[in-house]
């Protein structure tokens, strides 16, 4: 006789625009290649205002794609898990293995794939992977545009995989713990131009917007040395660039989804042997709406965090 309850808390958006709701949910027990989570822990993050305002699809829904916890269940033929174990769960959660992107190890680009807490009830590979996917060279100038739950932790990757990281914000109180994330440059957004410094220092590389604020994001094109590439993580939407800039310098613009599971233990393996911290405030899942009122009101140091 299963030890589980017949029902667990979860924090719920039922309608557009409308705070989150906490309910009881009747539990589903794992089916075939599936195992059940009891979650510890879930970051609260921007993309989850675009759940709130049913921008990828229909509500209710229990948003949530950074998730750490315990399996306390497994599914019919499942052998990698048992109970007990502690696993994370991110962006990525689920592919169909057989569309064009899947085929070619996209996986969490696949036309049916499925996306915790967006097309599925949910429960840090952002930065790092679409960090090395841009492909620089070790030694090249990054740029890191904002210090928050993103930022802080792309100063760590930047600089532990080998580049001249500069840090990008407003105000002169952020550069020594900046500087103690492992930034070699500080870049006070509010009394410098930001394009016009990193040109000083030879241009950037590389220039990742982690701030969601498409006018801070739109001069940095001009930062970028000649091939040099912006990488947006934040989810802002719109966004002008100077289109001449990226012309007579080849300069490029990307984005990157997050990622699948290898590049999740990918990055956690990284963060384990470079020592990076990641660094969040706790919130009991009781105060789900605060915490995410304090992440949209841009006051989480660094990360808003439920725990269960």
């Amino acid at each position: 006789m299963s030890s589980l309850p017949k029902t667990y808390k979860a924090a719920i958006f039922e309608k557009q625009g409308q705070p989150l709701t906490l309910k009881d949910i009747e539990l589903k027990h794992p089916e075939d290649g599936q195992i059940l989570v009891k979650v510890e822990a879930c970051g609260v993050c921007h993309s989850d205002k675009l759940v709130q305002d049913a921008a990828f699809g229909p509500l209710p829904r229990i948003p949530g794609h950074e998730i750490v916890g315990k399996v306390v269940e497994v599914g019919p033929h499942v052998t990698k898990w048992k109970n007990g174990d502690r696993v994370g769960g991110a962006w990525h959660g689920g592919h169909d293995g057989t569309c064009r992107q899947c085929n070619q190890g996209l996986f969490q680009m696949c036309d049916n794939g499925q996306i915790n807490g967006v097309t599925r009830d949910g429960g840090c590979v952002t930065v790092y992977n679409a960090i090395r996917k841009m492909n620089i060279t070790a030694g090249e100038i990054v740029a890191i545009q904002g210090l928050g739950g993103l930022g802080h932790l792309a100063v760590q990757y930047a600089s532990k995989m080998g580049y001249r990281t500069v840090a990008l914000s407003r105000g002169t109180d952020k550069k020594d713990f900046a500087t103690k994330l492992g930034a070699t440059d500080y870049i006070d957004t509010s009394s410098q131009d930001p394009a016009e410094a990193l040109q000083k220092l030879g241009g950037a590389s590389l220039v990742v917007a982690t701030a969601p604020n498409p006018e801070h994001i739109s001069p940095l094109v001009g930062g970028c040395r000649a091939m040099g590439k912006l990488l947006i993580l934040a989810p802002v939407g719109d966004i002008p660039v100077n289109s001449i800039a990226m012309i007579t310098k080849g300069i490029s613009v990307h984005g990157w989804p997050s990622g699948h599971a290898l590049d999740s233990e990918d990055t956690v393996a990284f963060s384990q042997r470079f020592d990076v911290k990641c660094m969040c405030e706790t919130f009991p899942l009781a105060k789900a709406n605060e915490a995410f009122e304090h992440m949209m009101a841009n006051k989480a140091r660094f990360r808003a965090v439920l725990t269960m």
